[in-house]
Order: structure tokens, then C-alpha cells, then sequence
């Protein structure tokens, strides 16, 4: 067989290519400097993985503040010199405080303290900090390397990719792949519901930082055609408004969604309800209000702390219904829609592989963050939490998905350990997973033998699927997701490793089958049908529910619990 000039060339510039790649692994010098959009970066070793690279800090785009307060991101060119050993700010957020005498009193062990604290902001805040953080390790493995995108949660009012819990070198370490995270706009400054402004211009940070991997991250020895954007809770959510967002150029190759959807817990706000937090937040600054000229220029001459007060003083604090239902993604029909059912029973999103996935107990955090508030939570307003916040919303988007024929997975975690004990006898409360994920756990009390193995097995797990999101978790043991079959993923259950596979039905049978997003909707009522929720029973959603006791709850009085609890300092 002959072969033409124009495949000889081809065949010889692809060879080229990996001898490049594979000297470049060669000669790869921990920390050396990488050359970025943004300049040049130096790095250093990981602290506690000395073969790591890590890189910290790296601006992706120009400072928002000035004219690009309440603006969409605009990317960062340079070509001065990086010094990547720090973290960046953390966007501005507000905080909860709690009373030392309630905290005393309620049943958080020290134990539960000191992971709060893993999972609390530890850098200083300022507008300026749309950074990004790199740990690869080039010299070994693969010569381009799959990407793991990192988005964390926070209500979107809080959170920082400089959490302790969120640290890539372990997963880079162990697994072969690239770990990258970033921060992105949180609260007024990210959702401002200004009528002159862009809307969600926190969700166009993500995917500002996404471009920029994309462009860059060859040059950290990763794969620009296989990076996975991961999240959990509200960054869980904002990895599925993503995936609708940008149908025609996706740039990820797959997602993994830990605990939020993005019709979680009410999402999304309507263009007019954020105005009217926007306004009344301008009004208590001197800018006027809606009939007002030149709010959003007024608004861009207060300084941080001013906007930040102006906030608490029109709204209730952090832990509350105001800022659930204030600051968050809204309808533009450009970035967050208004039809996501529609969108969904149309598969009107892209035709990437997922991951979808909730824990066992996940109201055992908030149940937790509002005792450090003095208020009380009712085991029957827990139960729902944990039902109707995620276990339902991650039934339905996977089924959603498994109708369109995209290859979906979907598990649910189990695991309980004396380091993760936030209150006597917690269970696999929301976020508990990120820590084992991660392999950050505390040192103290000691991780358990399974423990161990359990974090192993699911960093493998999480690595397969980007490695390989078609097939990496088929070639891992797990079958791909079936609501009517035994598909469902029970990572940790009785706090041991392996696939243990059970039919969804064990935890959707008390989902409402028509689903249920908001708490706060009409009047009508509903009961569950004992059911699994499948993708042929999508419709509407009914608004009081019963628990598997028996007991119904009004949506209104379920809808100011959740709200309350999402709205905590602690949800990441």
C-alpha cells in the first residue's frame, strides 16, 4: 500500500509531537516555570508530596473591581513573572458568626469543630481574586494527562478554592491526573441583579477558567481534550448549569456532580426578585433605587465592606431565607434558563458523560450549622431536607440523563468515621465526602483502615471517569446507571470498599414523581406514588410531601428550613 505525501507528513509531525511531549516529560524539573496567557509561572514542590508540582494563584483574568465591578470577566494577558506559592484572595463573601455561649451548648464534638474549620475560608478577601491553582506531576505517567476541574460550593455567598479540604496534590500523587481550581465571584458580586449588568457573571468566571485551562494546560502536561469539571453542593450545581449553558462548545469532556443539580433548593432566582434585592441594597447605600439614574455606577464607588453591610442591613444574616433567595443564578436565557424540565425531557444538554451523586444523611450539616445558630431542626424537617434537597434532585437529572442515551453513573455515599463525627452518631452528612475525596482528612482522630481504602477507591473511581469518561467506570466495575435495574452506586455502605450496586428504588421510592426543585410554589398537594422516580413520570411540582413516616409538610415551613440551612456559612 502506498501511502501520499500529505499522510507521510501527518504521520511524521505526529511523531514529532510525542517526542516532544515525552522529552518534555523527561526533562521536567519540579516547580519549574511554565509558560501561561498569563505569564510566566513559577511553582515549588507540594508540601507533603515533594514529586508534585504546584502552582498558586495564577490570575485569569483582569481584577473586577473598577468598571468591571458587576461586569463579565474579561481575561488576563501578561507576561510579568508569576511567583505561584500563595493563594489568592478569596472573593468577597459574607460569614457566619456564632454565639460562644450556643456553641457550647449544642452537640457539635471538637472533632466536628475542627472539620468546620478544614472547610472555612483561611486566606484574606478582596475583589481581585480570579485566580487558578495547578498540581500535576509531568515527569511520570501519562505524557498528557487528564484534567480534574474543581468547583466549590458555598450557597454561592461563600467558599474559596483555597479551602484546606480542596488541596490537589494527594489525587495528582495517586492518580495520574492534573487537579486544577479556581475562584470565582460569590454573592452581589457575582449575581447582582443590576438591570444594567450582565447576569451570573460568577458562572462566567467558571468558564473563563475553564478557557484558560483549555489553552494552558499542555503546558502543565495535561490534556486539553479531557479535562472534567467536578463540584459539590453549589459547585455541584453550577457544574450542571454548565452543562446547559454551553451545549455547542462544551470544552469538557465530562462532569461529575457531588450533591446539587441545577434546580437544587429553588435555583434558579427570576431576574425580578434579584432586582429587588439589588435595589435594596443600592437604596440603603445612597444610589436610589429602581427610578434612580446611575445605580450601578454609584454602586461601583462604595468599597467592599460598604456593599457587604449594605447586604446585611436589607437582608437577614448568613444562615437565613435572605440570602438563599437573594444573590444567586438567574434567569437570562443566555447562561441559567427558565425551562430546565423542558430543556431536560428535550435533552437539551450536552451529550457528555456524568457522574451524579448524593450522601446518605446530608442534613446532618445543616441540622449541625443551625445549633451553632440556636435554632433547632425537626427529624421529620431533616428527613425531607435530605429527600427533596438531594436525593430526588440527582434521581431526576439522572434519569434525565439516561433518556437522552448519555452514559450516566449515578452513587450514593455511606461512609461514617470517628474523623468525621461533627455531631454524636452523624451519618454521611452533606460535604463529608470532599475530605475523603481529597484525601485531607483529619489527622485526628486517625483515619480507619477502610477509611483509607474507601478514599483510594473513589479517588480511582473519580480518576477513571476522567481519564476516560465514555468508559473509565465500566472498565472500573460499575454499571452505568438504569433506574429500573441495580445501578445505583452505594460508595462506603456498611464503611466498606468495592462496588455495591442497588436498585434506586431503596431511596427514590418516596420521591414525588412529578419532580420536586422549589419548596416555596402553590398550594397544590401530592403523594408519593412508593414508586422509582423514572424519566417517563416528569412533570410539574407538587408543593406539600410526606415523609416516609407519614408525616406531610407544609412547602412553605419546609422551603424557610432549607433555605435556612442552605444558606449556612458551613455549605460547601
Amino acid at each position: 500500500m502506498k501511502l501520499s505525501i500529505l499522510s507521510i507528513s501527518a504521520i511524521a509531525v505526529s511523531a514529532n509531537a510525542s517526542a516532544l511531549l515525552e522529552s518534555r516529560q523527561s526533562d521536567w524539573t519540579v516547580g519549574q516555570t511554565v509558560q501561561t496567557s498569563s505569564g510566566p509561572v513559577n511553582g515549588h514542590p507540594s508540601l507533603n508530596n515533594s514529586q508534585v508540582s504546584e502552582y498558586l494563584g495564577i490570575r485569569f483574568a483582569q481584577p473586577p473591581v473598577g468598571d468591571l465591578r458587576f461586569a463579565a470577566p474579561v481575561a488576563y494577558n501578561g507576561n510579568t513573572t508569576i511567583n505561584g506559592t500563595n493563594f489568592g484572595y478569596t472573593c468577597p463573601a459574607q460569614t457566619a458568626t456564632y454565639n460562644t455561649t450556643v456553641v457550647a451548648q449544642s452537640d457539635i464534638t471538637s472533632t466536628g469543630l475542627g472539620i468546620l474549620s478544614l472547610l472555612g475560608d483561611l486566606t484574606a478577601q478582596s475583589e481581585d481574586c480570579l485566580t487558578l491553582n495547578v498540581w500535576t506531576k509531568p515527569q511520570t505517567g501519562d505524557v498528557k494527562k487528564a484534567v480534574l476541574m474543581w468547583i466549590y460550593g458555598g450557597a454561592f455567598s461563600s467558599g474559596t478554592s483555597a479551602t484546606p479540604a480542596y488541596n490537589g496534590q494527594y489525587i495528582v500523587e495517586q492518580e495520574d491526573v492534573i487537579v486544577v481550581t479556581f475562584n470565582y465571584r460569590l454573592n452581589i458580586f457575582g449575581f447582582s441583579g443590576s438591570p444594567d449588568s450582565p447576569a451570573n457573571v460568577g458562572l462566567l468566571d467558571q468558564r473563563l477558567a475553564v478557557e484558560w485551562v483549555r489553552d494552558n494546560i499542555e503546558n502543565f502536561g495535561g490534556d486539553a481534550s479531557r479535562i472534567t469539571l467536578f463540584g459539590q453542593s453549589a459547585g455541584s450545581a453550577s457544574v450542571d448549569l454548565y452543562n446547559y449553558a454551553w451545549v455547542q462548545d462544551p470544552i469538557v469532556a465530562g462532569f461529575i456532580q457531588e450533591s446539587g443539580t441545577a434546580q437544587s433548593w429553588g435555583m434558579p432566582s427570576t431576574a425580578e426578585y434579584v432586582a429587588t434585592a439589588w435595589y435594596n441594597v443600592s437604596e440603603a447605600l445612597g444610589c436610589g433605587g429602581a427610578s434612580a439614574s446611575n445605580v450601578t455606577s454609584c454602586m461601583r464607588t462604595k468599597n467592599t465592606t460598604e456593599i457587604l453591610s449594605g447586604i446585611s442591613a436589607t437582608t437577614d444574616s448568613p444562615g437565613s431565607l435572605g440570602i438563599l433567595g437573594s444573590f444567586l443564578p438567574t434567569v437570562d436565557e443566555i447562561v441559567v434558563f427558565s425551562n430546565y424540565t423542558e430543556r431536560s425531557l428535550a435533552g437539551n444538554f450536552t451529550s457528555k458523560p456524568i457522574l451524579i451523586g448524593s450522601n446518605d444523611d446530608e442534613a446532618v450539616l445543616f441540622v449541625a450549622a443551625n445549633a451553632l445558630q440556636g435554632v433547632s431542626t425537626s427529624d421529620a424537617a431533616a428527613q425531607l431536607i435530605n429527600l427533596i434537597g438531594f436525593t430526588c434532585p440527582s434521581g431526576y437529572r439522572a434519569n434525565y440523563s439516561t433518556q437522552a442515551n448519555v452514559n450516566t453513573w449515578r452513587y450514593r455515599y455511606f461512609g461514617s468515621f470517628p474523623n468525621t463525627m461533627i455531631v454524636p452518631n452523624a451519618g454521611a452528612w452533606h460535604t463529608a465526602e470532599v475530605p475523603l475525596l481529597f484525601d485531607t482528612n483529619l489527622a485526628n482522630p486517625p483515619e480507619t483502615t477502610e477509611q483509607t481504602a474507601i478514599g483510594k477507591y473513589m479517588r480511582g473511581a473519580w480518576a477513571a471517569f476522567a481519564k476516560n469518561p465514555e468508559n473509565g467506570l465500566t472498565n472500573y466495575g460499575w454499571p452505568q446507571y438504569d433506574a429500573a435495574e441495580d445501578t445505583l452506586i452505594r460508595l462506603a455502605y456498611n464503611n466498606q470498599t468495592g462496588t455495591n450496586a442497588a436498585n434506586p428504588s431503596l431511596y427514590d421510592e418516596n420521591c414525588p414523581t412529578t419532580p420536586v426543585f422549589s419548596m416555596s410554589i402553590d398550594n397544590a398537594t401530592s403523594t408519593s406514588t412508593g414508586t422509582p422516580t423514572s424519566s417517563s413520570s416528569l412533570g410539574s411540582s407538587p408543593s406539600t410531601v410526606s415523609t416516609s413516616d407519614g408525616t406531610s409538610l407544609e412547602s412553605g415551613f419546609v422551603g424557610l428550613v432549607l433555605a435556612g440551612i442552605i444558606g449556612s456559612h458551613f455549605l460547601l
